[in-house]
Protein backbone atom coordinates (compact mmCIF):
# COMPACT_ATOMS: atom_id res chain seq x y z
CA UNK A 1 0.00 0.00 0.00
CA UNK A 2 1.44 3.06 -0.80
CA UNK A 3 2.50 5.64 2.13
CA UNK A 4 0.35 8.82 1.93
CA UNK A 5 2.41 11.84 2.53
CA UNK A 6 0.20 14.56 4.71
CA UNK A 7 -0.54 17.64 2.98
CA UNK A 8 0.78 19.95 5.03
CA UNK A 9 4.31 17.99 4.65
CA UNK A 10 4.10 18.53 1.22
CA UNK A 11 3.83 22.34 1.29
CA UNK A 12 7.20 22.16 3.31
CA UNK A 13 8.42 20.03 0.73
CA UNK A 14 7.63 22.77 -2.09
CA UNK A 15 10.38 25.14 -3.06
CA UNK A 16 9.39 28.76 -2.14
CA UNK A 17 10.08 31.29 -5.09
CA UNK A 18 12.41 33.91 -3.22
CA UNK A 19 12.46 36.94 -5.51
CA UNK A 20 15.72 38.48 -6.82
CA UNK A 21 16.62 41.73 -6.22
CA UNK A 22 16.75 44.05 -9.58
CA UNK A 23 19.82 45.82 -11.03
CA UNK A 24 18.85 49.42 -11.39
CA UNK A 25 22.19 49.74 -13.25
CA UNK A 26 23.69 47.46 -15.47
CA UNK A 27 27.08 48.84 -14.93
CA UNK A 28 27.52 50.09 -18.62
CA UNK A 29 24.41 52.86 -19.03
CA UNK A 30 22.27 55.45 -17.70
CA UNK A 31 18.98 53.41 -18.98
CA UNK A 32 16.64 53.80 -16.45
CA UNK A 33 17.88 57.16 -14.93
CA UNK A 34 17.86 60.85 -15.42
CA UNK A 35 19.93 63.72 -14.73
CA UNK A 36 22.71 66.37 -15.37
CA UNK A 37 24.52 65.07 -18.06
CA UNK A 38 27.25 67.55 -17.40
CA UNK A 39 27.56 66.04 -14.09
CA UNK A 40 27.27 62.50 -14.51
CA UNK A 41 28.71 59.58 -16.90
CA UNK A 42 30.00 56.04 -16.65
CA UNK A 43 33.63 55.34 -15.32
CA UNK A 44 34.69 51.78 -15.60
CA UNK A 45 31.56 50.21 -14.37
CA UNK A 46 30.75 53.20 -11.86
CA UNK A 47 27.87 56.33 -11.97
CA UNK A 48 29.97 58.84 -11.34
CA UNK A 49 29.29 62.33 -10.29
CA UNK A 50 31.73 65.33 -9.26
CA UNK A 51 35.29 66.34 -10.10
CA UNK A 52 38.76 66.54 -8.28
CA UNK A 53 39.86 69.38 -10.62
CA UNK A 54 37.38 72.54 -9.75
CA UNK A 55 34.92 72.76 -7.16
CA UNK A 56 31.36 71.33 -7.79
CA UNK A 57 28.93 74.10 -8.39
CA UNK A 58 25.57 73.34 -6.49
CA UNK A 59 24.05 69.51 -5.06
CA UNK A 60 23.07 67.41 -7.98
CA UNK A 61 21.13 64.11 -7.98
CA UNK A 62 21.37 61.55 -10.83
CA UNK A 63 17.10 60.21 -10.18
CA UNK A 64 15.21 56.59 -11.42
CA UNK A 65 12.87 57.16 -14.16
CA UNK A 66 10.86 54.52 -11.67
CA UNK A 67 8.94 55.37 -8.35
CA UNK A 68 9.43 52.94 -4.96
CA UNK A 69 7.33 52.44 -2.31
CA UNK A 70 8.96 49.95 0.69
CA UNK A 71 11.90 47.83 -0.55
CA UNK A 72 15.59 46.97 0.37
CA UNK A 73 18.56 48.99 -1.53
CA UNK A 74 21.82 47.92 -1.68
CA UNK A 75 24.64 50.44 -3.17
CA UNK A 76 28.08 50.36 -3.06
CA UNK A 77 29.39 53.77 -3.05
CA UNK A 78 33.08 55.81 -2.88
CA UNK A 79 33.69 59.42 -1.80
CA UNK A 80 37.05 61.03 -2.90
CA UNK A 81 38.61 64.90 -2.53
CA UNK A 82 38.59 67.15 0.07
CA UNK A 83 37.30 65.35 3.34
CA UNK A 84 36.19 68.07 5.36
CA UNK A 85 33.75 68.98 2.78
CA UNK A 86 32.84 66.45 0.18
CA UNK A 87 29.87 65.19 0.56
CA UNK A 88 27.26 62.86 -1.52
CA UNK A 89 24.22 60.64 -0.45
CA UNK A 90 21.38 57.83 -1.41
CA UNK A 91 17.82 59.68 -2.14
CA UNK A 92 14.79 57.38 -1.23
CA UNK A 93 11.28 58.06 -1.26
CA UNK A 94 12.24 61.10 -3.31
CA UNK A 95 10.38 63.79 -5.43
CA UNK A 96 11.90 66.29 -8.06
CA UNK A 97 11.67 69.51 -7.27
CA UNK A 98 9.58 71.56 -9.99
CA UNK A 99 12.45 73.73 -12.30
CA UNK A 100 14.79 73.28 -9.71
CA UNK A 101 17.84 71.15 -9.69
CA UNK A 102 17.00 70.13 -6.15
CA UNK A 103 14.96 67.15 -4.52
CA UNK A 104 12.90 66.27 -1.71
CA UNK A 105 13.01 63.45 0.53
CA UNK A 106 14.96 61.28 2.99
CA UNK A 107 18.95 60.48 2.13
CA UNK A 108 20.90 57.78 3.35
CA UNK A 109 24.19 60.72 3.57
CA UNK A 110 27.59 59.99 2.94
CA UNK A 111 30.56 62.49 4.27
CA UNK A 112 32.73 64.26 7.14
CA UNK A 113 30.17 64.40 10.15
CA UNK A 114 27.12 63.06 8.24
CA UNK A 115 28.68 58.99 7.44
CA UNK A 116 25.53 56.89 8.11
CA UNK A 117 23.34 59.09 8.91
CA UNK A 118 19.02 59.94 7.68
CA UNK A 119 19.14 63.57 6.37
CA UNK A 120 15.70 65.22 5.34
CA UNK A 121 16.61 66.51 2.02
CA UNK A 122 14.74 69.80 1.28
CA UNK A 123 12.09 69.24 3.36
CA UNK A 124 13.40 69.78 7.49
CA UNK A 125 16.77 70.04 6.33
CA UNK A 126 18.43 68.56 9.33
CA UNK A 127 19.03 64.82 10.27
CA UNK A 128 16.78 63.00 11.35
CA UNK A 129 18.37 60.00 12.82
CA UNK A 130 22.07 59.11 12.91
CA UNK A 131 24.85 57.28 14.69
CA UNK A 132 27.58 57.75 17.16
CA UNK A 133 30.71 59.21 15.78
CA UNK A 134 32.50 56.80 17.87
CA UNK A 135 30.88 54.01 15.50
CA UNK A 136 31.48 56.05 12.20
CA UNK A 137 35.47 55.98 12.90
CA UNK A 138 35.42 52.24 13.30
CA UNK A 139 33.23 51.86 10.10
CA UNK A 140 34.37 54.14 7.35
CA UNK A 141 36.63 53.20 4.59
CA UNK A 142 37.70 56.53 3.95
CA UNK A 143 38.72 57.11 -0.10
CA UNK A 144 37.55 53.22 -0.55
CA UNK A 145 34.77 51.79 -1.26
CA UNK A 146 31.74 51.33 1.14
CA UNK A 147 28.38 49.66 0.96
CA UNK A 148 24.78 50.84 2.17
CA UNK A 149 21.78 48.72 3.05
CA UNK A 150 18.50 51.15 2.73
CA UNK A 151 15.36 49.60 4.00
CA UNK A 152 12.21 51.27 4.11
CA UNK A 153 8.87 49.37 5.07
CA UNK A 154 5.90 51.42 5.91
CA UNK A 155 7.08 54.14 8.36
CA UNK A 156 10.26 52.53 9.55
CA UNK A 157 13.53 53.42 7.61
CA UNK A 158 16.89 51.38 8.80
CA UNK A 159 20.43 52.24 7.45
CA UNK A 160 23.38 49.75 7.58
CA UNK A 161 26.97 50.98 6.43
CA UNK A 162 29.26 48.45 6.32
CA UNK A 163 27.00 45.76 7.86
CA UNK A 164 26.24 47.89 11.15
CA UNK A 165 22.90 49.25 11.62
CA UNK A 166 23.53 52.93 12.13
CA UNK A 167 19.59 54.58 11.96
CA UNK A 168 16.29 52.67 12.98
CA UNK A 169 14.25 55.74 12.46
CA UNK A 170 9.99 55.78 12.12
CA UNK A 171 8.60 58.36 10.73
CA UNK A 172 5.52 60.08 12.40
CA UNK A 173 4.05 62.49 10.39
CA UNK A 174 1.88 60.21 8.05
CA UNK A 175 1.42 63.06 5.75
CA UNK A 176 5.01 62.20 4.30
CA UNK A 177 4.89 60.25 1.10
CA UNK A 178 6.06 57.18 1.28
CA UNK A 179 6.78 56.23 -1.99
CA UNK A 180 9.20 57.86 -4.52
CA UNK A 181 12.39 57.62 -6.54
CA UNK A 182 16.05 56.94 -5.93
CA UNK A 183 18.44 59.45 -6.06
CA UNK A 184 22.20 60.00 -6.30
CA UNK A 185 23.74 63.14 -4.58
CA UNK A 186 26.82 64.42 -5.23
CA UNK A 187 26.90 67.73 -3.03
CA UNK A 188 28.00 71.36 -4.32
CA UNK A 189 30.58 73.28 -2.76
CA UNK A 190 33.80 70.93 -3.06
CA UNK A 191 36.09 69.38 -4.72
CA UNK A 192 34.51 65.93 -4.50
CA UNK A 193 33.97 63.01 -6.85
CA UNK A 194 31.26 60.49 -6.05
CA UNK A 195 31.14 56.64 -7.30
CA UNK A 196 28.21 54.62 -7.31
CA UNK A 197 28.09 50.91 -8.50
CA UNK A 198 26.40 47.57 -7.55
CA UNK A 199 22.66 49.34 -7.24
CA UNK A 200 20.14 46.66 -6.66
CA UNK A 201 16.46 46.80 -5.51
CA UNK A 202 14.58 43.87 -4.09
CA UNK A 203 10.44 45.67 -3.54
CA UNK A 204 8.36 44.39 -0.58
CA UNK A 205 5.12 43.86 0.14
CA UNK A 206 3.94 47.58 1.18
CA UNK A 207 2.59 47.82 5.26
Amino acid sequence: MPRVIPFAVLLCLVPIAVAKPVKLFDGKTLDGWEGDKATWRIEDGSIVGGSLDKTVPRNEFLCTTKTFGDFELKVTFKLIGDRKSANAGVQIRTKRIPKHHEVIGYQADIGQGYWGALYDESRRNKVLAGPDKKIIDKLVKYDDWNDYVIRAEGPRIRLWLNGTLTVDYTEKDDKIDRTGVIGLQIHGGAKAKVYYKNITIDELAAK
